[in-house]
């Protein structure tokens, strides 16, 4: 890909690889490697790209994008990942971002839209419920009208961050007549509203992302809604195809694969060398082809993006086989830290495997382990290409 680069994009990565390297520096990938200075850091380090005018570079320009092609946002993406650096949360930018400037009022437009490009604003997404997460129609968290406020009873599950977020952006049933879709109303919720409580879950990897948030009578205001009522699955629908996009993980996966050969120049097996060893040279090639095409694939989906189009259909396609590299990725690197039974938190410590980073490996296929489920399970998503894609 890089004999195709202009002389033009050639100087734009060397812009983006100056700008990583003296940006995201070491002190700052410590403080958002920590979980207790993770909210601070990560929005410390967005605040640098909203300066440079890199941090909503997806959005349109009249919104404050770059107006990037999509070679150009490719190798963004790329340099980025490696240098180690994290991309900007996706809850905010890249999903109810697209929302607000897509369906929301003007109103709503001038609130949120440059708070959330600034990082003012942490975002979390409340869809999933204990009883809905799948099937998303099947949601039962009530928004009642009484005046100018909505009153909200119900629980939101899986909610990424929701531990640091200022504000939800929510999905509530408004309606319970007709079909479930029909019902649905998209609502912004300030975090701070009485009523709201948030509960930790620890996932796999032993960490904290995901949470249950439960709303007792909840006010909130009418003019919080996104768009008319009762058609909130309308939007819902189309943030899921950007979120699907996002999922991705072209950068991430293009990152752990430098890693895993790297550690296995280093790693002896046999008296040589690992990554001399025919078997796991043919293994890590399969994973290197697979990610491969996924890139293309990403490219195809940003250059129909670019030419006025929204990710549809395609956006499936991108989230299955995302998640699929991902998970071939993460067992690579785990294998490599020869962790293959290690389950447990500490069962693969650097003190048993003799590796140091065996505990990353291990945190990062544990974690991984949510990639087909989350943003639309492998199996919903199979469907969606099954009707829109082949017609079935």
């Amino acid at each position: 890909m890089h004999a195709k680069f202009t002389p033009e994009e050639r100087v734009f990565q060397q812009e983006v690889r100056e700008f990583m390297t003296n940006e995201f520096t070491d002190e700052l990938a410590a403080r958002i490697r920590h979980p207790d200075s993770f909210r601070e850091a990560m929005i410390e380090w967005q605040k640098k790209l909203d300066a440079k005018g890199w941090a909503a570079n997806g959005w349109p320009v009249e919104h404050g994008g770059c107006g990037w092609s999509a070679t150009k946002r490719s190798i963004y993406s790329n340099e980025m990942a490696l240098a180690g650096a994290p991309d900007v949360v996706p809850m905010g930018i890249k999903m109810v971002g697209p929302v607000l400037y897509s369906f929301g009022n003007e109103e709503q437009k001038a609130r949120f839209l440059p708070a959330t490009k600034a990082s003012d604003i942490w975002w979390c997404q409340g869809y999933s419920e204990p009883g809905a997460g799948s099937d998303l129609a099947a949601l039962q968290t009530r928004a009642v009208r009484d005046g100018d406020d909505y009153i909200i009873n119900g629980t939101k599950i899986w909610t990424t961050y929701a531990q640091y977020a200022d504000w939800m952006f929510c999905l509530v049933r408004t309606n319970t007549e007709g079909k479930p879709q029909a019902g649905i109303s998209f609502l912004l919720i300030d975090m701070t509203s009485p009523g709201i409580t948030v509960s930790p879950i620890i996932s796999i990897d032993d960490e904290h992302h995901l949470n249950e948030v439960s709303f007792s009578d909840v006010r909130v205001p009418v003019a919080n809604r996104i768009g008319e009522e009762n058609e909130g699955w309308t939007y819902a629908k189309a943030l899921l195809t950007y979120e699907r996009t996002a999922l991705s993980g072209v950068g991430y996966c293009k990152r752990t694969l430098q890693r895993i050969r790297d550690y296995a120049a280093n790693e002896r097996q046999g008296g040589g060398r690992l990554i001399d060893d025919p078997d796991f040279q043919a293994r890590l090639a399969d994973v290197e082809m697979e990610v491969t095409s996924l890139e293309y694939l990403e490219l195809r989906v940003l250059n129909a993006v670019d030419k006025g189009g929204a990710p549809g259909m395609e956006s499936s396609l991108l989230k299955l086989k995302g998640s699929d590299c991902q998970q071939a990725v993460q067992t690579l690197y785990w294998n490599l830290a020869a962790a293959y039974g290690g389950v447990l938190p500490g069962d693969d410590h650097q003190n048993v495997s003799g590796h140091a980073y065996g505990d990353q490996a291990r945190r990062e296929y544990m974690f991984g382990r949510a990639t087909t489920i989350y943003g639309g399970s492998n199996e919903v998503q199979r469907n969606i290409i099954a009707k829109f894609g082949l017609g079935l």
